[in-house]
């Protein structure tokens, strides 16, 4: 073996490209690609951050809860407190049976709850902000004294989330009954009603008075002297959570009330002072509003982020920039990692280490963009997940190949075989972990494609399916299993296979025939 190749196979077994799951990622500041969406979220022009899985919305909330307190605090004079952030919290599992117990307006209170003890937890009590807090004695204390006259107690000392979650349930039971009866002013018809002016029994003659389908009257005076403090300090406070797809049982009755209950908590905390910010995959988003609908769901989108989506420009700087946070490949290629924020320098970077294209002839295209569109799914979403696993799996496929690969004098660090293989274990992959894991009751149905063709058209889906066309055909194209697409000069509607599953289902190119 040469010199040449011997330093690029040292350089290759010390590359690390981070992690794909943002919470082990220990490059995620390093390598950390400003997109719109993060833009939006640190100007506070959002609050509803929705994505696909392995879009980035951990990632953004890891770099704002672990990168950037500080800044926000100095720059900003925001007010960091979090709840539910790390990968496999299962403290939330110990209180299944409470949580089944609870009604939609049970979850409002309970969430109203949680969010005031995050904030008490992170903020009235933290060390941190002592300095701040001085000369908010008097606000600090009618603060206190609001949560005992509503039950929230408050320990001494820092509380796990055990303590919280345990407090908070107890605190919404004490709350309870939620009905209210309405006697009707003008023919003196009677009703009970909920707390969001439903009518539960008796004669619905009459209105419902607004005042019938206000939270209890605590979560008002709690908020009202919060917000005290904060104009006290000239502060302003984020409640962050996460991770709300590991919270409650998967495509459950208590998981839609839950996380319903939680977006109509949106619009009780919305103040100049205050935000509640939420990560939530874009599918269970879709999932809990179209299962019941949502009256609230035009107040919510005023302040939701588009999707999570990333550009093949933005993709290539992500690559490039976990690349050369390798001081070894940078200094052996001549790059400069403080030069990467320029996309056309990215891009001369990039090829430094990959080859121009991943297959030779007359019709290639370029190897970011072969990356990119491997990755895509059937919405054309591509997540920093899929890419870096596909990149991952590549560099092991190089070092284990080192010898056929590297032999010679190629500067090529990353062969197109390496780059071919790591596609196929990434698309892999992406079937196992997410299509069989997260959908096993649509596994069934996208199966029936397996060794198939990567295009079909309606009248052959029909064959497949039958009368659960329409429907099966909805399902898969919301998860990015197929892709519709018109074709102009046939005005037809057919549905593909996206690369990312292409593998994966061992499918063959072209329609399908029958």
């Amino acid at each position: 073996m040469k010199h040449k190749n011997r330093k690029i196979l040292e350089i290759l077994r010390g590359l690390d490209l981070g992690s794909s799951v943002a919470e082990q990622d220990n490059l995620l500041e390093t390598a950390r690609i400003d997109t719109s969406a993060f833009n939006d979220l640190v100007e506070d022009h959002v609050d509803l951050i929705p994505g696909t899985k392995g879009s980035g919305k951990t990632a953004l909330y890891r770099i704002i809860v672990d990168f950037l307190q500080q800044h926000m605090l100095e720059r900003r004079k925001v007010v960091v407190a979090h709840g539910v952030r790390h990968h496999g919290d299962q403290v939330f599992q110990v209180f299944r049976d409470r949580f089944g117990k609870l009604s939609e307006p049970d979850f409002v209170d309970f969430w109203c709850i949680y969010l005031i003890s995050l904030a008490n937890e992170h903020f009235i009590k933290s060390p941190i902000y002592a300095k701040q807090l001085k000369n908010a004695t008097r606000e600090i204390r009618e603060f206190n004294e609001a949560c005992v006259r509503a039950r929230i107690p408050s320990f001494a000392g820092k509380r796990t989330l055990l303590d919280v979650l345990d407090w908070t349930l107890t605190t919404v039971q004490s709350w309870l009954p939620k009905r209210v009866r309405y006697k009707s002013p003008h023919d003196g018809s009677e009703l009970e009603v909920d707390l969001f002016g439903n009518a539960i029994s008796g004669n619905t003659a009459g209105t419902i008075v607004a005042a019938s389908a206000q939270l209890p009257v605590y979560v008002g005076k709690i908020k009202v002297k919060l917000e005290s403090v904060l104009q006290k300090c000239d502060l302003n406070l984020w409640l962050m959570i996460d991770r709300l797809d590991e919270i409650f049982p998967r495509r459950s009755p208590l998981e839609t009330k839950a996380l319903r209950g939680l977006l109509r908590t949106l619009r009780i905390f919305e103040s100049p002072t205050m935000r509640v910010k939420i990560f939530l995959r874009d599918d269970i988003l879709e999932q809990i509003v179209d299962e019941k609908g949502f009256t609230a769901l035009s107040h919510v989108a005023a302040r939701q982020a588009k999707p999570l989506r990333w550009t093949e420009d933005q993709i290539l700087c992500l690559i490039v920039r976990r690349i050369f946070a390798h001081k070894p490949i940078a200094d052996y290629l001549h790059v400069d990692p403080e030069q990467l924020d320029s996309v056309e320098y990215a891009r001369e970077a990039f090829y430094k280490v990959f080859p121009n294209a991943v297959y030779r002839g007359e019709r290639r295209i370029s190897t970011s963009r072969w990356i990119y569109s491997r990755a895509s799914d059937g919405r054309g979403v591509v997540t920093p997940r899929d890419v870096i696993e596909m990149l991952r799996n590549a560099v092991q496929y190089q070092q284990e190949a080192v010898q056929a690969v590297l032999d010679g004098d190629s500067d090529e660090i990353i062969s197109s075989a390496a780059i071919r293989d790591g596609y196929q274990r990434m698309s892999k992959d992406k079937l196992t972990k997410y299509l069989k894991a997260e959908f096993p009751h649509l596994w069934s149905t996208i199966s029936k494609f397996s060794g198939g063709k990567t295009e079909y058209s309606e009248a052959n889906l029909d064959r497949i399916f039958g009368k659960a066309r329409a429907k099966v055909t909805k399902d898969l194209v919301s998860i990015g299993v197929l892709r519709r697409e018109r074709r102009r000069n046939e005005n037809t509607e057919v549905f593909k296979i996206p690369f990312l599953y292409r593998a994966s289902l061992e499918t063959t190119q072209g329609r399908m025939r029958y």
